[in-house]
């Protein structure tokens, strides 16, 4: 809704393509950007954890557990979501099980059915006593 103000930003290109009327049925792991327009049955991850975009289309499902950094849902997702920076869900996205993101857009007509867990930023602040003298 407001954008993306802080963290890194996503991947603004799209380096692989699960098409429609493919399914894939194993874990998939990429770098970069990755839409998916057909089906997975299996987990989905970057190559390096928080970084990298995921597009789930309209018409695509997946089946498994999701950890990257950015994740777009406009499709059906059957499993857990981990976006460690950004999840925007679009009007069509339906999302059964937990939801772990940094920040979040959800647009009128989107459906979770799960738990909503807000992760702060990884950076402390360690605090120091002042000495009295």
């Amino acid at each position: 809704m407001f954008g993306i103000k802080k963290g890194k930003k996503p991947q603004n290109s799209i380096d692989s393509l699960i098409g429609a009327g493919t399914r894939v049925e194993g874990n998939v792991i990429f770098s970069g950007g990755l839409r998916v327009d057909g089906e997975v049955r299996g987990n989905i991850s970057s190559e390096n954890g928080q970084e990298g975009t995921l597009v789930i289309s309209e018409k695509a499902s997946v089946e498994g557990a999701i950890a990257v950094g950015h994740v777009v849902v406009n499709g059906t997702v059957i499993g857990p979501v981990f976006a460690g920076e950004s999840l925007e869900l679009l009007p069509a996205a339906r999302v059964t099980g937990d939801v772990e993101y940094h920040q979040i857009e959800m647009q009128q007509g989107a459906v979770i059915q799960g738990r909503l867990v807000h992760h702060t930023s990884a950076k402390t602040v360690e605090l120091k006593l002042a000495s009295i003298k």
